[in-house]
């Protein structure tokens, strides 16, 4: 039955603003300590309902964003069913094809996919992500001349013409992941990201 999901993806790391890997380069440091989270806020994965659902990769990339061999720990928020987190760990690890998985074949290694309370509050670039005692992070946009969010489209990474990936630097970005093989961070005022997402396949 496949899968429909829209929402919006936020991304912390350890880069500069912008992080490289938004056009394709290398990351600034050689390697990205970067956090996403894909908040869904409608769609159906093989016909069940994950509207207001949250999957989120706590990872390491070794280099350049398309070379691969990232290692993460998945996370799930507890709000999802067990049909819920079933059929989401399913898509984001590429078991349902189309272009999660395409996504999916950038991962080397995924040390485990676990629930943890997810709380999101983030407008166009502004706004907060807490995932249990993991991650506690914190973003605000760049403002245009116009009054509007600065932001970007159809970029590399984007994943529907005209998608705007609103840009915005880290007021404070927390992980506390080393227990997993993957390094904690403390950092701010580094590269955070917020971009509309659409997913079909």
């Amino acid at each position: 039955m496949g899968y429909i999901l829209d929402g919006y993806m936020l991304e912390f790391c350890d880069c500069n603003v912008l992080c490289p890997c938004w056009i394709g380069e290398d990351p600034d440091n050689g390697s990205c300590q970067g956090t996403l989270a894909w908040h869904i806020e409608r769609g159906t994965i093989d016909g069940v309902d994950v509207s207001g659902r949250t999957y989120s990769a706590l990872a390491i990339l070794p280099g350049n964003v398309f070379s691969g061999n990232w290692k993460l720990l998945g996370i799930i928020d507890d709000g999802a069913t067990d049909e819920q987190f079933t059929a989401i760990a399913n898509a984001f690890t590429g078991k349902l094809g189309g272009p999660l998985a395409d996504m999916s074949q950038l991962i080397g290694e995924v040390v485990g996919v676990e629930r943890r309370p997810v709380t999101i509050d983030v407008v166009e670039g502004t706004g907060t992500l807490k995932i249990g005692e993991l991650v506690d992070a914190e973003m605000e946009a760049y403002q245009g001349h116009f009054g509007r969010a600065t932001n970007l489209q159809d970029t590399p990474s984007a994943t529907h013409p005209g998608a705007p990936a609103f840009i915005a630097k880290s007021k404070h970005y927390v992980r506390n992941t080393s227990r997993y093989g993957i390094p904690d961070v403390n950092l701010h005022g580094r590269n955070a990201v917020q971009a509309i997402v659409h997913f079909e396949g």
